[in-house]
């Protein structure tokens, strides 16, 4: 327990400053935002940001995770396409919503699964397992589908994407689950320890006992389903599976987990920043809609303003972190 402690504090002074430049920055992004648009501080609006942030966070929670490890999951949009699609067509067959839900999230589960196996028994880069598995994935989403939409889905199962728990809703509430249990698995229990450990230092990591491959395939399998997760959402809100679902959705999360401060190195960062990263993407996205960015101009507008944000946090968390 003394020994889970020091970890603790380790992994705490590392990230604080981090944490706190990030803070900083998202702080400086709604005062220009709510000082440019007078319908950016409002409670319908923080409440949409909160639900889109939603979608980006749950997929960012399994990356970061992957990320700890030294790795990279480039597959999450296309895993996330084939997931609700099989849900999709369950449910259309006549399926009960939840049989459906549960085959879906599996899908997701077993497709990252399949990456982590590959990667830890076949010896093939992440990156190359990762990337092979979007293309077959978004093919295999193609051919299922014909490339039409799947639309109409059921009442109950739309309730995950529009319903709401005591006024909040559906989605906000499942992203706060995700990232409370993502925390307790990261920082209350020994697998926590070991994906720093193995990001950290993959050899002292093996050295000292602990199931590499176990927990490879654990973190990827765990990626897959946050990405079904994620997608059963975003459907259930927009009542239709588009075959092109999920198009770039990897390098939103990869963005959102390396804003929050996680190396892709492996063994530094966490959730929190990763949430926080989430939240100022999001957060930015709504604010050029506000203001009418035009969309020609909307990737280049949003790319700059994340390079500056980086760039003003790494100086802010190198400020904190030597004080």
């Amino acid at each position: 327990m003394r020994a889970f402690s020091l970890t603790d504090e380790l992994i705490d002074r590392r990230t604080f400053g981090q944490h706190f430049g990030l803070i900083i920055i998202f702080g400086l992004l709604v005062l220009g935002l709510t000082l440019l648009s007078d319908r950016f501080l409002t409670l319908a609006n923080l409440t949409n940001i909160l639900r889109q942030t939603a979608i980006n966070s749950i997929i960012s929670a399994g990356m970061t995770l992957v990320i700890l490890t030294g790795g990279i999951d480039l597959s999450v949009g296309s895993v996330l396409a084939l997931s609700v699609t099989i849900g999709a067509v369950l449910m259309k067959q006549g399926w009960p919503v939840e049989i459906s839900v549960l085959a879906a999230l599996a899908t997701g589960a077993s497709l990252g699964c399949i990456n982590g196996v590959l990667i830890t028994l076949a010896r093939i880069p992440p990156f190359i397992t990762t990337l092979g598995m979007l293309t077959m994935a978004r093919g295999l989403t193609l051919m299922y589908t014909q490339g039409q939409p799947i639309t109409g889905f059921p009442a109950t199962f739309r309730w995950l994407g529009t319903g709401d728990v005591a006024e909040i809703p559906v989605p906000i509430v499942l992203m706060l689950l995700v990232f409370v249990a993502g925390g307790f698995f990261l920082y209350r229990t020994s697998f926590g320890m070991q994906i720093y450990l193995l990001g950290d230092n993959p050899t002292a990591a093996r050295l000292t006992g602990v199931p590499v491959n176990r927990l490879t395939v654990l973190v990827y399998t765990i990626s897959g389903f946050c990405a079904a997760l994620a997608g059963l959402i975003l459907i259930a809100r927009l009542d239709s599976a588009q075959p092109t679902i999920g198009l770039g959705y990897e390098l939103n999360a990869i963005a959102a987990v390396v804003v929050g401060g996680t190396g892709f190195s492996g063994g530094e960062g966490g959730l929190v920043g990763t949430l926080l990263g989430a939240l100022l993407i999001e957060t930015l996205n709504n604010g050029l809609n506000l203001l009418n960015v035009s969309p020609l101009w909307e990737q280049v507008v949003k790319g700059v303003v994340i390079a500056l944000a980086l760039l003003l946090y790494r100086l802010i968390s190198r400020t904190a972190q030597s004080t």
